[in-house]
């Protein structure tokens, strides 16, 4: 698939006019998992700065997921056979992971943010191997997701999923680790290279230091022993004095907030807008952003309400250009047709992003899932084409007649009895395309695999050909259901499928 060049000249300045379908749908692509017909519909005609306010809005008052019975449990409470011990732990996984990608397949600002962010604030259970840490940092991601900043690069940091992970738990004042001082600069905060140096990192380190105290039972939150705190005066960003853990955020958040707000608001428009920010056009837009982001002191609500408000976010350039995550595959699919699911559904999206490079709670390393052209190789595309028409194969099998149902939903109430094939075509084209298909052959492929073979043109009715029969109408013709699983097969495997 050819990368797409960013070539938006369009500005921050809020966007207008009512929203038409294909930005309404633009909008719950990029900030959620797309949506159904009707959520579309309700949104085409809505003025996007309202829309976007109340998104927000929403995104500020959930809380976060309920506390599962296990959130406290340590080693203790397990069954001492190792093996029984392991099965309870997965299960526990996999409740979680249901509970979590539910959020996700809701259609909320706060989880995709929140999803974002655990490929910022990157951690791994293969690591920590601990469903109480695992708990208390989806916590922090949600109730930080949009916060502020600040707040939330400190309390990240003591989660003891993190401590964990980047080696924290072993920093010690007579022996300082720095391998979460270099990633607190070089991937959470600054950038690689950008305001700080070697001896930087060393003296954090130090500062660090002290969240060491790990209790004797296993599993147990790490605390901190003020015994093994390095005490001693270290020079931080260029300023000296016996630093602590807070110290440094003050420090850092003081010392650099143009460095970290023009990292954190790239990394915001990179995932949200468009993956490729070279042009210096781009950079200025950025560099906006920023500077709302410093002005609001880190607030993170303000730079999303500009960027999503614009007309930058709602130019034809910006639509269709990223590359679908496994996650964004799969949930897109199950939000855009609105078909019945329930749990093992989700199982199934969870254990299938995994064979596509997308394991939830255990990114491929501390720099994250690298997105975009990544998730597109020669393994990944054959099995992104093969495990959708598996999910597509279970909904069929579930209910044909919810097939029937999304079709007439997308032609709208206006044409729900329509004898057109072209008319349904057109509609679940331009639902599940972010820009509809290429080219008009394109288009024509999918006429030919909707239309059954062997079947005189005059089947379909008067709307098509002039003087038909009319035997074919949306609404009541058996295969229909077929009709439309088929065309959504053919629909899946085509290029433009796999961009939001």
């Amino acid at each position: 698939m050819e990368y797409f060049v960013n070539c938006n000249t369009s500005t921050l300045a809020q966007y207008t006019p009512p929203l038409d379908k294909v930005r309404a749908a633009h909008l719950y692509r990029r900030l959620g998992f797309s949506a159904s017909v009707q959520t579309i519909d309700t949104a085409t005609g809505q003025n996007a700065g309202t829309l976007v306010d109340t998104l927000i809005g929403n995104a500020l008052a959930m809380p976060p997921l309920a506390a599962p019975a296990w959130a406290d449990w340590n080693n203790s409470n397990y069954p001492a056979d190792d093996d029984l011990a392991r099965q309870l732990r997965r299960a526990q996984q996999e409740e979680w992971a249901v509970a979590y990608t539910n959020g996700l397949v809701t259609n909320n600002l706060r989880d995709r943010l929140s999803f974002f962010w655990s490929n910022h604030f990157v951690t791994e259970i293969d690591v920590y191997d601990c469903n109480s840490f695992l708990y208390y940092y989806i916590n922090c991601l949600q109730r930080n997701a949009i916060g502020n900043f600040k707040t939330f690069v400190s309390e990240i940091g003591l989660t003891s999923a993190m401590l964990y992970y980047l080696d924290g738990v072993y920093n010690n004042g007579n022996n300082p680790n720095e391998n979460y001082a270099r990633e607190l600069y070089e991937l959470f905060t600054l950038g690689e290279g950008n305001g700080y140096t070697e001896q930087d990192i060393i003296e954090t380190a130090k500062a660090l230091t002290g969240y060491v105290e790990r209790g004797e039972l296993g599993c147990e939150q790490v605390t901190f022993d003020p015994t093994r705190f390095d005490a001693g005066p270290k020079t931080i960003l260029g300023q000296t004095g016996n630093w602590n853990y807070d110290d440094v955020i003050d420090i850092l958040f003081q010392e650099r907030p143009n460095e970290i707000a023009g990292f954190i608001c790239q990394k915001l428009y990179e995932f949200f807008v468009h993956p490729d920010t070279d042009d210096p056009f781009v950079q200025s837009i950025i560099s906006e952003l920023a500077n709302t982001m410093v002005t609001n002191n880190f607030e993170i609500a303000p730079v999303l309400s500009q960027l999503f408000k614009s007309q930058h976010f709602f130019d034809d350039e910006a639509i269709g250009v990223i590359i679908k995550s496994p996650f964004d595959l799969y949930l897109n699919l199950i939000n855009e047709t609105n078909f019945a699911y329930n749990d093992n559904t989700i199982l199934n999206v969870v254990d299938t992003t995994r064979m596509l490079g997308q394991t939830l709670f255990d990114p491929f390393d501390v720099a994250g899932w690298q997105r975009d052209r990544t998730w597109i190789n020669t393994n990944f595309i054959i099995g992104r084409w093969l495990t959708v028409e598996v999910f597509l194969e279970m909904f069929f099998q579930g209910n044909q007649e919810q097939f029937r149902t999304l079709a007439m939903n997308a032609v709208g109430m206006g044409d729900s009895n329509t004898s057109n094939p072209e008319t349904v075509v057109r509609a679940l084209v331009n639902k599940f395309t972010p820009l509809g298909l290429l080219t008009d052959q394109d288009f024509e492929n999918a006429m030919s695999v909707f239309k059954i073979e062997d079947v005189p043109e005059e089947y379909y009715g008067s709307d098509y050909i002039p003087g038909g029969l009319g035997l074919w109408m949306l609404s009541v013709s058996p295969e229909v259901p077929q009709q439309v699983f088929l065309l959504l097969m053919h629909l899946s495997r085509q290029p433009e499928f796999q961009l939001k």
